[in-house]
């Protein structure tokens, strides 16, 4: 290039651009960490912190002119140094983000919760599990899909899982009129058996109603969840030796509530326990479309059990033929 064009404006203006250009190169990557809650200002606050802008005043001003402010999604990302504003905020307005994916099912027990974890890689099942018997959390840990950067760790894991408990089932007993006669607590064993039970939504607070009910009348739970929970796995069908099992979960044969939560319940499980159904059954067996039959005395159910038993054998019947 000549010094002519050099000297002239649109050479300066070249030169400008091209070392412009030569000190924005995207550098090395950088992870960057957004927590939620956190504003557009503390964000690129932060951005400018970790080198990923070199103006945190101009990114802010391309971020209001281009409407993106409002758009920054939290999570785990890698950026690089000096790395194009637009590229930036694409990646948080899109929420490109390294998260993985956690979903945690309603009913989940805190092994299975630690196993999806440590599945996703996420936290170590092992120190998971240890940190939930440590700090009782069974139960606490809210059913809900996750987005965790790769080694987000045990214990913070489990911190988000009860901060949304808390916002979610802590709040609705906070707020509950009247007030409840049970605790919290005990709101939530009653809740995680309802989970386990519970088939269609419908029976949840009919179900919860069941339990509370025998509960009042010094009724053992008869539970087939809690056992199940003693024995360590879900099993379809218990044994004669299973009910017998000696475990403070075997509520065959321990009077009253299990000393904690069987599983992660659901909202839904535990508004039914918050609210349950009016009516004073003290009985159910499952029928044969999915559903439950309810009866008051132990001699409808004793005919409801005899019902279903009887159609479960007509169908057997039908599928030979």
């Amino acid at each position: 290039m000549s010094r002519r064009v050099l000297a002239s404006p649109g050479g300066v203006a070249f030169l400008l651009l091209a070392l412009l250009a030569w000190m924005l190169r995207p550098g090395a990557p950088v992870r960057v960490e957004i927590p939620e809650g956190l504003s557009a200002r503390q964000t690129v606050q932060l951005l400018a912190e970790k080198g990923v802008v070199p103006s945190p005043f101009a990114f802010r001003v391309f971020l209001k002119l281009t409407r993106f402010e409002r758009h920054l999604k939290p999570g785990a990302y890698t950026l690089r140094a000096r790395e194009w504003p637009t590229r930036v905020a694409r990646k948080l307005t899109l929420g490109l983000t390294d998260d993985v994916k956690v979903t945690i099912p309603e009913g989940f027990r805190a092994s299975q919760i630690a196993e999806r974890l440590e599945a996703a890689g996420a936290a170590d099942a092992g120190e998971f599990e240890a940190l939930v018997k440590t700090r009782r959390l069974e139960g606490k840990l809210f059913p809900s899909t996750y987005h965790f950067p790769p080694g987000y760790g045990a214990e913070r894991a489990a911190d988000k899982m009860v901060s949304e408990f808390l916002r979610e089932v802590g709040s609705a007993y906070a707020s509950a009129d009247p007030r409840p006669s049970l605790s919290l607590d005990e709101l939530l064993i009653v809740a995680s058996i309802v989970e386990r039970e519970a088939v269609l939504k419908a029976e949840r607070a009919v179900i919860a109603a069941v339990y509370l009910n025998r509960l009042k009348r010094r009724m053992p739970l008869q539970a087939d969840p809690t056992v199940q929970y003693a024995l360590g796995r879900w099993k379809k069908g218990l044994s004669k030796a299973d009910l017998a099992i000696d475990s403070p979960y075997n509520t065959y044969r321990r009077q009253g509530l299990p000393p904690g939560p069987i599983c992660s319940p659901g909202l839904e499980s535990f508004l039914a326990a918050l609210k349950p159904a009016d009516t004073r059954a003290l009985y159910f067996v499952a029928d044969a479309r999915g559903g439950h039959v309810f009866s008051e005395t132990n001699e409808e159910h004793s005919e409801a059990r005899r019902l279903y038993k009887k159609e479960l054998r007509r169908m057997k019947a039908q599928l030979k033929n």
